[in-house]
């Protein structure tokens, strides 16, 4: 069992708890005035005036999820993983995605239509085509930077993997079938699923009762230490808050949507040239 990551990720779901109750305080206050806050003013451009209490309800329920899905990727044993996904595991998978997709639907269309929930009927639309390459750039110097700051050799001293889970067994899974599949689920279905679970429903809500900048940082947290990787943990949280800040600069779930989906195929496009030799393991090490 890999006790550092599985600490990581309690440790990071409970940052995550403190932050949200820290601004659901300041955000309270603010509201009534107390020692001479201004009041609350309302902040960028997702709208939150259809979320309730009773929101907090599913958003707890997903947050449990995904505690317990983080926590077991982190504590599975070291043996060989790529062996354990199969086509079935993949489409359960894929269903347990489309399952909160639906939830959070299900949930916001009593109040309010896709349309307006999501921010679907976006005009800038072709802003896409400069936000997908320069957050995949972006991300890709924010790499090289945690590189050159020792970030591989504090989880080399911690005795952590230096490679994802699931970038591993992308790279040795024989199974072409599962193949298939996870480059399906990498690039079109997490994509989609993630930023309308975590971005179209989680952030807003957050948002509605611990304030823009705290709804961000906290949405972001979740959204790492859900993965179930201390390699990625760093990562995956700045990229949760680079999505999450697209979604309010825009306006529409589009704009993550793209982000999130051209970063994947850009890693999945670099993992697939490794596997079949075409770039050397040991360049991405």
């Amino acid at each position: 069992m890999d006790n550092v990551t599985l600490t990581a990720i309690y440790a990071t779901f409970g940052l995550a708890a403190l932050l949200f109750v820290v601004g659901v305080g300041v955000r309270n206050l603010s509201r009534t005035g107390v020692d001479g806050l201004p009041p609350a003013i309302p902040q960028g451009k997702i709208p939150i005036w259809f979320y309730r209490n009773v929101d907090l309800l599913p958003v707890g329920l997903i947050v449990a999820f995904y505690l317990a899905q983080g926590a077991l990727a982190a504590s599975m044993t070291d043996e060989p993983k790529a062996s354990k996904i199969t086509v079935d595991v993949l489409i359960i998978n894929m269903g347990v995605q489309f399952f909160w997709v639906a939830v959070a639907t299900i949930v916001v269309f009593q109040r309010v239509r896709p349309v307006e929930w999501l921010g679907l009927n976006w005009r800038q639309w072709p802003w896409v085509i400069f936000i997908g390459p320069v957050t995949v750039f972006g991300m890709w110097f924010v790499f090289a930077m945690l590189y050159l700051v020792g970030y591989q050799q504090l989880l080399e001293s911690l005795g952590v993997k230096k490679v994802q889970d699931m970038v591993e067994m992308f790279q040795k899974t024989e199974d072409q079938n599962v193949l298939v599949l996870m480059v399906v689920m990498a690039v079109i279905v997490a994509p989609v699923c993630e930023e309308v679970v975590f971005r179209g429903y989680l952030y807003p809500v957050l948002k509605k009762f611990s304030g823009m900048w705290i709804g961000l940082l906290v949405s972001a947290l979740i959204f790492s230490a859900a993965h179930g990787s201390f390699v990625a943990l760093l990562p995956l949280f700045i990229f949760g808050v680079v999505l999450a800040f697209l979604y309010e600069w825009t306006g529409s779930i589009w704009a993550p949507i793209a982000a999130h989906l051209l970063f994947n195929g850009a890693t999945v496009g670099i993992q697939l040239l490794v596997r079949f030799g075409y770039i050397p393991e040991q360049a991405l090490q």
